[in-house]
C-alpha cells in the first residue's frame, strides 16, 4: 500500500519532490516513467480521454513500481474522487480551487468521516475487503490533497486555501493562470510574474509544500524552480517529452 519514496513524509519537510504526468492510457508508458525514477506521477482526467477504467490500471501499474500513484480530477467532483481514490490513487490534485470552501469540500470527499464525508466501500484501495481496517488508519494518515492554483480568485485567497486543515500543498498550473488574467500562454507578462511573485510570499507562511508544473521538458527550467523553493514540482508530461525528443532527435540527423 505505501510505496518505496513516502510522498506525504516528504511533503511535510523541505526535501523537494519530483513527478511528471500521463496523459496517455497505455499501462506501459506508466510503467517506463514510474521505472524511470520519478517520486509521484499523475493521471491526468482532465485533459485526457483516459477513462476511470484505464486510470485504475494506469494507478495499478504506478503503484506496484513504488511510485506514488495521484489523479488530476477534471473537477472538484466528490464522486470522481470516490471513484479514484477507491481505484487505489493516493490522493489527488484537485483543478480550479478558488476558495477555502472549495478546498475543504476536496478534503471532505477524500476523506472518511469523522474527518471527511467520503462514503465508505470495499473496492481494490481495501484490499476487496480484506485490508479495510489497514486502509482507514492508511487514509486517516497518508492521503494526499494538493490543490491547484490556476486562477487570480485563487491567489487573491491562498493564505486561507493552505490554512485548511488536510490540504498538503498547492500546484500552480501556469497556462490556465494566466489565462485568467487575459494573457494566456505570456508567462513573462507582468501581470503573470506578478501573480508568481504574489503567490511565492502568500504560499511561504503556511508550510504547505508549494508546487508548480514545468510543462517543457526543459532541465534548466527544472532546476531555476527548484531554486527558488518549489518543492513539489511536476517535470513536463508524457506527450511533451515524447515529441521533445522525437523532434531534437531528427533535427540533429537533419544538420
Amino acid at each position: 500500500m505505501t510505496p518505496k519514496k513516502n510522498l506525504k513524509k516528504k511533503l511535510q519537510t523541505a526535501e523537494p519532490t519530483i513527478g511528471s504526468w500521463i496523459t496517455l492510457a497505455h499501462p506501459a508508458i506508466a510503467e517506463i516513467m514510474a521505472r524511470a525514477g520519478f517520486d509521484w506521477l499523475v493521471v491526468d482526467l482532465e485533459h485526457s480521454v483516459i477513462t476511470i477504467r484505464e486510470a485504475e490500471e494506469l494507478i495499478r501499474v504506478i503503484g506496484l513500481c513504488g511510485v506514488t500513484p495521484l489523479v488530476r480530477l477534471s473537477a472538484n467532483d466528490a464522486v470522481q474522487i470516490k471513484r479514484v481514490m477507491d481505484a487505489g490513487a493516493h490522493g489527488v490534485i484537485v483543478p480550479m480551487v478558488n476558495s477555502a470552501l472549495e478546498a475543504e469540500q476536496a478534503v471532505a470527499a477524500v476523506k472518511y468521516p469523522p474527518q471527511g464525508r467520503r462514503g465508505v466501500g470495499l473496492a481494490r484501495a481495501q484490499g476487496y475487503g480484506t485490508r479495510f481496517e489497514e486502509y482507514k488508519g492508511w487514509l486517516a494518515q497518508e492521503s494526499i490533497v494538493i490543490v491547484q492554483v490556476e486562477h487570480i480568485k485563487a491567489v487573491e485567497n491562498l493564505d486561507t486555501i493552505l490554512a485548511v486543515a488536510g490540504v498538503d500543498g498547492f500546484i500552480v498550473g501556469p497556462y490556465d493562470l494566466s489565462g485568467s488574467l487575459g494573457i494566456p500562454g505570456q508567462f513573462a507578462h507582468p501581470l503573470m510574474t506578478q501573480a508568481m511573485e504574489r503567490i511565492r510570499k502568500s504560499g511561504a507562511p503556511s508550510g504547505k509544500a508549494p508546487g508548480i508544473h514545468v510543462v517543457e521538458p526543459d532541465l534548466a527550467q527544472l532546476q531555476h524552480r527548484l531554486q527558488e523553493g518549489y518543492r513539489f514540482v511536476a517535470y513536463s508530461l508524457d506527450i511533451r517529452m515524447l515529441d521533445h525528443s522525437c523532434r531534437a532527435c531528427l533535427a540533429s540527423l537533419k544538420r
